[in-house]
Protein backbone atom coordinates (compact mmCIF):
# COMPACT_ATOMS: atom_id res chain seq x y z
CA UNK A 1 0.00 0.00 0.00
CA UNK A 2 1.12 3.53 -0.78
CA UNK A 3 0.31 6.50 1.47
CA UNK A 4 -0.32 10.14 0.65
CA UNK A 5 -0.79 13.31 2.67
CA UNK A 6 -4.37 14.51 3.01
CA UNK A 7 -4.03 17.86 1.30
CA UNK A 8 -1.50 20.10 2.97
CA UNK A 9 -2.16 18.55 6.39
CA UNK A 10 0.28 16.30 8.20
CA UNK A 11 -2.14 13.35 8.06
CA UNK A 12 -1.12 10.43 5.86
CA UNK A 13 -3.83 8.13 4.52
CA UNK A 14 -3.80 4.98 2.41
CA UNK A 15 -4.19 5.96 -1.23
CA UNK A 16 -6.84 3.25 -1.51
CA UNK A 17 -9.53 3.90 1.10
CA UNK A 18 -12.39 1.54 1.95
CA UNK A 19 -15.92 2.96 1.82
CA UNK A 20 -19.18 1.32 2.86
CA UNK A 21 -21.87 3.26 1.05
CA UNK A 22 -24.60 0.94 -0.34
CA UNK A 23 -23.00 -2.16 1.16
CA UNK A 24 -22.73 -2.33 4.93
CA UNK A 25 -26.10 -2.55 6.59
CA UNK A 26 -28.01 -2.83 3.31
CA UNK A 27 -26.65 -4.72 0.29
CA UNK A 28 -24.61 -7.40 2.03
CA UNK A 29 -24.91 -9.37 5.26
CA UNK A 30 -22.80 -8.29 8.20
CA UNK A 31 -20.53 -11.35 8.06
CA UNK A 32 -19.67 -10.50 4.45
CA UNK A 33 -19.15 -6.84 5.36
CA UNK A 34 -16.75 -7.81 8.15
CA UNK A 35 -14.88 -10.11 5.78
CA UNK A 36 -14.43 -7.20 3.37
CA UNK A 37 -13.09 -4.97 6.15
CA UNK A 38 -10.67 -7.71 7.21
CA UNK A 39 -9.53 -8.06 3.60
CA UNK A 40 -8.99 -4.29 3.41
CA UNK A 41 -6.87 -4.37 6.56
CA UNK A 42 -4.91 -7.38 5.28
CA UNK A 43 -4.15 -5.46 2.08
CA UNK A 44 -2.77 -2.50 4.01
CA UNK A 45 -5.76 -0.16 3.88
CA UNK A 46 -5.89 2.01 6.99
CA UNK A 47 -8.43 4.62 5.84
CA UNK A 48 -12.16 3.91 6.19
CA UNK A 49 -14.90 6.21 4.96
CA UNK A 50 -18.57 6.16 5.92
CA UNK A 51 -21.43 8.57 6.69
CA UNK A 52 -24.20 8.84 9.23
CA UNK A 53 -26.87 8.50 6.53
CA UNK A 54 -25.56 5.31 4.92
CA UNK A 55 -28.07 2.49 5.34
CA UNK A 56 -30.03 4.69 7.75
CA UNK A 57 -27.06 4.89 10.22
CA UNK A 58 -26.52 1.10 10.14
CA UNK A 59 -23.36 1.38 8.02
CA UNK A 60 -21.54 3.19 10.81
CA UNK A 61 -22.61 0.50 13.28
CA UNK A 62 -21.35 -2.31 11.06
CA UNK A 63 -18.04 -0.56 10.45
CA UNK A 64 -17.63 0.14 14.15
CA UNK A 65 -18.13 -3.52 15.02
CA UNK A 66 -15.78 -4.62 12.23
CA UNK A 67 -12.99 -2.35 13.52
CA UNK A 68 -13.56 -3.09 17.22
CA UNK A 69 -10.44 -4.18 19.07
CA UNK A 70 -8.01 -2.81 16.52
CA UNK A 71 -5.38 -0.25 17.45
CA UNK A 72 -7.25 3.03 16.97
CA UNK A 73 -4.06 5.02 16.31
CA UNK A 74 -3.38 2.84 13.27
CA UNK A 75 -6.66 3.76 11.58
CA UNK A 76 -8.08 6.84 9.87
CA UNK A 77 -11.87 6.87 10.24
CA UNK A 78 -13.89 9.37 8.21
CA UNK A 79 -17.60 10.13 8.41
CA UNK A 80 -20.02 12.82 7.23
CA UNK A 81 -23.03 14.91 8.21
CA UNK A 82 -25.86 16.62 6.28
CA UNK A 83 -28.50 14.20 5.00
CA UNK A 84 -31.53 13.30 7.16
CA UNK A 85 -30.94 10.84 9.99
CA UNK A 86 -34.35 11.20 11.63
CA UNK A 87 -37.89 12.53 11.11
CA UNK A 88 -37.44 15.94 12.75
CA UNK A 89 -36.98 19.25 10.95
CA UNK A 90 -33.55 19.59 12.59
CA UNK A 91 -32.41 16.03 11.86
CA UNK A 92 -30.69 17.26 8.68
CA UNK A 93 -28.49 20.00 7.30
CA UNK A 94 -25.47 21.74 8.77
CA UNK A 95 -26.97 23.68 11.65
CA UNK A 96 -25.04 23.70 14.90
CA UNK A 97 -27.76 21.58 16.48
CA UNK A 98 -27.63 18.86 13.84
CA UNK A 99 -23.83 18.80 13.65
CA UNK A 100 -23.42 18.45 17.41
CA UNK A 101 -26.08 15.77 17.70
CA UNK A 102 -24.86 13.91 14.63
CA UNK A 103 -21.22 13.67 15.71
CA UNK A 104 -22.27 12.19 19.04
CA UNK A 105 -24.39 9.60 17.24
CA UNK A 106 -21.60 8.77 14.80
CA UNK A 107 -19.03 8.35 17.58
CA UNK A 108 -21.37 6.05 19.48
CA UNK A 109 -22.12 3.91 16.42
CA UNK A 110 -18.46 3.76 15.37
CA UNK A 111 -17.31 2.91 18.89
CA UNK A 112 -14.62 5.59 18.98
CA UNK A 113 -13.89 8.80 20.89
CA UNK A 114 -13.01 10.77 17.76
CA UNK A 115 -13.05 10.68 13.98
CA UNK A 116 -10.02 11.63 11.96
CA UNK A 117 -12.04 13.53 9.37
CA UNK A 118 -15.56 14.99 9.62
CA UNK A 119 -17.07 16.07 6.32
CA UNK A 120 -19.99 18.30 5.35
CA UNK A 121 -21.80 15.88 3.05
CA UNK A 122 -23.34 18.69 0.94
CA UNK A 123 -23.51 22.47 1.09
CA UNK A 124 -26.40 23.73 3.25
CA UNK A 125 -27.99 26.83 1.73
CA UNK A 126 -30.29 27.26 4.76
CA UNK A 127 -27.58 27.63 7.41
CA UNK A 128 -25.13 30.54 7.68
CA UNK A 129 -21.75 29.21 6.68
CA UNK A 130 -20.22 30.88 9.75
CA UNK A 131 -22.48 28.76 11.99
CA UNK A 132 -21.43 25.53 10.30
CA UNK A 133 -17.73 26.33 10.39
CA UNK A 134 -17.83 27.44 14.03
CA UNK A 135 -19.55 24.18 15.01
CA UNK A 136 -16.90 22.19 13.12
CA UNK A 137 -14.15 24.20 14.74
CA UNK A 138 -15.63 23.59 18.19
CA UNK A 139 -15.57 19.85 17.52
CA UNK A 140 -11.89 20.09 16.62
CA UNK A 141 -11.17 21.95 19.85
CA UNK A 142 -13.16 19.35 21.81
CA UNK A 143 -11.04 16.57 20.30
CA UNK A 144 -14.00 14.79 18.72
CA UNK A 145 -12.78 15.66 15.22
CA UNK A 146 -9.17 15.97 14.06
CA UNK A 147 -9.67 17.44 10.57
CA UNK A 148 -12.61 18.87 8.63
CA UNK A 149 -13.59 18.45 5.01
CA UNK A 150 -16.45 18.71 2.55
CA UNK A 151 -18.13 16.45 0.02
CA UNK A 152 -19.60 17.53 -3.32
CA UNK A 153 -19.07 21.25 -2.74
CA UNK A 154 -18.49 23.61 -5.65
CA UNK A 155 -15.31 25.66 -5.89
CA UNK A 156 -17.02 28.91 -4.94
CA UNK A 157 -18.53 27.27 -1.85
CA UNK A 158 -15.16 25.94 -0.74
CA UNK A 159 -13.58 29.34 -1.40
CA UNK A 160 -16.17 31.10 0.77
CA UNK A 161 -15.55 28.65 3.60
CA UNK A 162 -11.79 29.17 3.43
CA UNK A 163 -12.19 32.95 3.56
CA UNK A 164 -14.45 32.75 6.62
CA UNK A 165 -12.11 30.28 8.35
CA UNK A 166 -9.16 32.60 7.79
CA UNK A 167 -11.05 35.65 9.01
CA UNK A 168 -12.41 33.93 12.13
CA UNK A 169 -9.41 31.78 12.97
CA UNK A 170 -11.15 28.44 12.40
CA UNK A 171 -9.49 25.22 11.30
CA UNK A 172 -9.44 25.17 7.50
CA UNK A 173 -10.93 22.56 5.23
CA UNK A 174 -8.23 20.04 4.27
CA UNK A 175 -10.22 17.72 2.01
CA UNK A 176 -12.90 17.47 -0.63
CA UNK A 177 -14.77 14.25 -1.42
CA UNK A 178 -16.14 14.43 -4.96
CA UNK A 179 -17.22 11.86 -7.49
CA UNK A 180 -14.32 11.40 -9.91
CA UNK A 181 -13.51 8.86 -12.59
CA UNK A 182 -12.38 8.56 -16.20
CA UNK A 183 -16.01 9.28 -17.14
CA UNK A 184 -16.86 11.96 -14.56
CA UNK A 185 -14.27 14.75 -14.43
CA UNK A 186 -16.35 17.72 -13.29
CA UNK A 187 -13.85 18.74 -10.58
CA UNK A 188 -10.94 19.29 -12.95
CA UNK A 189 -11.88 22.76 -14.21
CA UNK A 190 -12.52 24.59 -10.92
CA UNK A 191 -12.32 22.47 -7.76
CA UNK A 192 -8.89 20.97 -8.42
CA UNK A 193 -7.11 24.26 -9.28
CA UNK A 194 -8.56 25.90 -6.16
CA UNK A 195 -7.64 22.88 -4.04
CA UNK A 196 -4.07 22.85 -5.33
CA UNK A 197 -3.67 26.50 -4.37
CA UNK A 198 -5.27 26.10 -0.95
CA UNK A 199 -3.81 22.77 0.17
CA UNK A 200 -6.96 20.66 -0.11
CA UNK A 201 -6.75 17.00 -1.12
CA UNK A 202 -9.41 15.05 -3.01
CA UNK A 203 -10.75 11.79 -1.57
CA UNK A 204 -12.60 10.56 -4.63
CA UNK A 205 -15.59 8.27 -4.69
CA UNK A 206 -16.89 6.06 -7.50
CA UNK A 207 -13.52 5.73 -9.28
CA UNK A 208 -14.96 2.82 -11.28
CA UNK A 209 -18.15 4.76 -12.12
CA UNK A 210 -20.53 2.58 -10.13
CA UNK A 211 -18.95 -0.51 -11.67
CA UNK A 212 -19.32 0.57 -15.31
CA UNK A 213 -15.55 0.83 -15.77
CA UNK A 214 -15.08 -2.82 -14.78
CA UNK A 215 -16.52 -3.70 -18.18
CA UNK A 216 -19.19 -5.99 -16.77
CA UNK A 217 -22.01 -4.03 -18.43
CA UNK A 218 -22.01 -5.01 -22.10
CA UNK A 219 -23.66 -3.05 -24.92
CA UNK A 220 -26.83 -4.70 -26.18
CA UNK A 221 -26.91 -7.24 -23.35
CA UNK A 222 -29.17 -7.55 -20.28
CA UNK A 223 -27.98 -6.00 -17.02
CA UNK A 224 -26.16 -8.55 -14.84
CA UNK A 225 -28.35 -9.92 -12.04
CA UNK A 226 -27.35 -8.66 -8.61
CA UNK A 227 -25.34 -5.76 -10.06
CA UNK A 228 -25.47 -2.12 -8.98
CA UNK A 229 -27.73 -1.37 -11.96
CA UNK A 230 -30.44 -3.69 -10.60
CA UNK A 231 -30.14 -2.49 -6.99
CA UNK A 232 -33.28 -0.77 -5.68
CA UNK A 233 -31.50 0.89 -2.71
CA UNK A 234 -30.02 3.81 -4.60
CA UNK A 235 -27.36 2.29 -6.83
CA UNK A 236 -29.51 2.02 -9.94
CA UNK A 237 -30.30 5.74 -9.97
CA UNK A 238 -26.60 6.61 -9.89
CA UNK A 239 -25.56 4.31 -12.70
CA UNK A 240 -28.32 4.85 -15.25
CA UNK A 241 -26.56 7.86 -16.84
CA UNK A 242 -23.88 5.47 -18.12
CA UNK A 243 -26.09 2.69 -19.46
CA UNK A 244 -26.17 3.50 -23.15
CA UNK A 245 -24.62 1.37 -25.85
CA UNK A 246 -22.26 4.06 -27.18
CA UNK A 247 -20.62 4.62 -23.81
CA UNK A 248 -20.56 0.92 -22.93
CA UNK A 249 -18.86 0.18 -26.25
CA UNK A 250 -16.19 2.78 -25.51
CA UNK A 251 -15.62 1.21 -22.09
CA UNK A 252 -15.12 -2.21 -23.71
CA UNK A 253 -12.44 -0.60 -25.87
CA UNK A 254 -10.46 0.20 -22.73
CA UNK A 255 -9.82 -3.52 -22.15
CA UNK A 256 -6.84 -3.76 -24.55
CA UNK A 257 -5.20 -0.89 -22.66
CA UNK A 258 -5.69 -2.66 -19.34
CA UNK A 259 -4.46 -5.94 -20.84
CA UNK A 260 -1.30 -4.29 -22.18
CA UNK A 261 -0.52 -3.10 -18.64
CA UNK A 262 -1.38 -6.39 -16.95
CA UNK A 263 -4.23 -4.73 -15.05
CA UNK A 264 -7.89 -5.52 -14.62
CA UNK A 265 -10.22 -2.84 -15.94
CA UNK A 266 -11.13 -1.89 -12.36
CA UNK A 267 -7.45 -1.52 -11.48
CA UNK A 268 -6.89 0.67 -14.53
CA UNK A 269 -9.83 2.90 -13.56
CA UNK A 270 -8.69 3.32 -9.96
CA UNK A 271 -5.07 3.89 -10.98
CA UNK A 272 -6.24 6.56 -13.44
CA UNK A 273 -7.74 8.66 -10.61
CA UNK A 274 -4.52 8.34 -8.61
CA UNK A 275 -2.48 9.89 -11.43
CA UNK A 276 -4.00 13.23 -10.48
CA UNK A 277 -1.54 14.69 -7.93
CA UNK A 278 -4.37 16.46 -6.13
CA UNK A 279 -6.02 13.11 -5.28
CA UNK A 280 -5.10 11.91 -1.81
CA UNK A 281 -7.09 8.66 -1.98
CA UNK A 282 -9.57 6.73 -4.08
CA UNK A 283 -12.44 5.11 -2.20
CA UNK A 284 -13.37 1.55 -3.14
CA UNK A 285 -16.30 -0.48 -1.91
CA UNK A 286 -16.89 -4.20 -2.03
CA UNK A 287 -19.46 -6.90 -1.42
CA UNK A 288 -16.83 -9.67 -1.53
CA UNK A 289 -13.27 -9.81 -0.10
CA UNK A 290 -11.76 -10.73 -3.46
CA UNK A 291 -12.97 -7.40 -4.88
CA UNK A 292 -10.91 -5.59 -2.25
CA UNK A 293 -7.81 -7.62 -3.09
CA UNK A 294 -8.26 -6.85 -6.79
CA UNK A 295 -8.83 -3.12 -6.33
CA UNK A 296 -5.84 -2.64 -4.03
CA UNK A 297 -3.49 -3.67 -6.82
CA UNK A 298 -4.07 -0.21 -8.30
CA UNK A 299 -1.97 1.31 -5.51
CA UNK A 300 1.39 2.56 -6.73
CA UNK A 301 0.60 2.00 -10.43
CA UNK A 302 2.06 4.68 -12.69
CA UNK A 303 0.43 5.41 -16.05
CA UNK A 304 2.56 7.23 -18.59
CA UNK A 305 1.33 10.06 -20.80
CA UNK A 306 0.80 7.77 -23.79
CA UNK A 307 -1.56 5.55 -21.78
CA UNK A 308 -3.53 8.54 -20.53
CA UNK A 309 -3.88 9.80 -24.10
CA UNK A 310 -5.07 6.38 -25.31
CA UNK A 311 -7.75 6.43 -22.60
CA UNK A 312 -8.85 9.93 -23.60
CA UNK A 313 -8.97 8.95 -27.27
CA UNK A 314 -11.15 5.92 -26.52
CA UNK A 315 -13.63 7.76 -24.28
CA UNK A 316 -13.79 10.95 -26.36
CA UNK A 317 -16.90 13.05 -25.80
CA UNK A 318 -18.43 10.47 -23.45
CA UNK A 319 -16.48 12.15 -20.64
CA UNK A 320 -18.58 14.52 -18.48
CA UNK A 321 -16.64 17.66 -17.54
CA UNK A 322 -19.28 20.31 -16.76
CA UNK A 323 -18.45 21.86 -13.35
CA UNK A 324 -22.10 22.88 -12.88
CA UNK A 325 -22.98 19.19 -12.41
CA UNK A 326 -21.80 19.50 -8.79
CA UNK A 327 -25.04 20.57 -7.11
CA UNK A 328 -26.29 20.54 -3.52
CA UNK A 329 -30.05 20.57 -2.76
CA UNK A 330 -31.62 24.04 -2.85
CA UNK A 331 -33.40 23.26 0.42
CA UNK A 332 -32.68 20.66 3.08
CA UNK A 333 -34.10 17.26 2.11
Amino acid sequence: MEFRYLGRSGLKISEIAYGNWLTHGSQVEEDAARACVRAALDEGITTFDTADVYAGTRAEEVLGRALKGLRREGLEIFTKVYWPTGPGVNDRGLSRKHIMESINGSLRRLGTDYVDLYQAHRFDRETPLEETLRAFDDLVRQGKVLYVGVSEWRAEEIERALKIADEMGFDRIVSSQPQYSMLWRVIEEEVVPLSEREGIGQIVWSPIAQGVLTGKYKPGQPLPEGSRATDDKGGADMIKRYLNDDLLTRVQNLKPIADDLGLSMAQLAIAWTLQNPNVSAAIVGASRPEQVADNVKAAGVKLDADVLKRIDDVLGDAVIRDASKTVSPRTRP
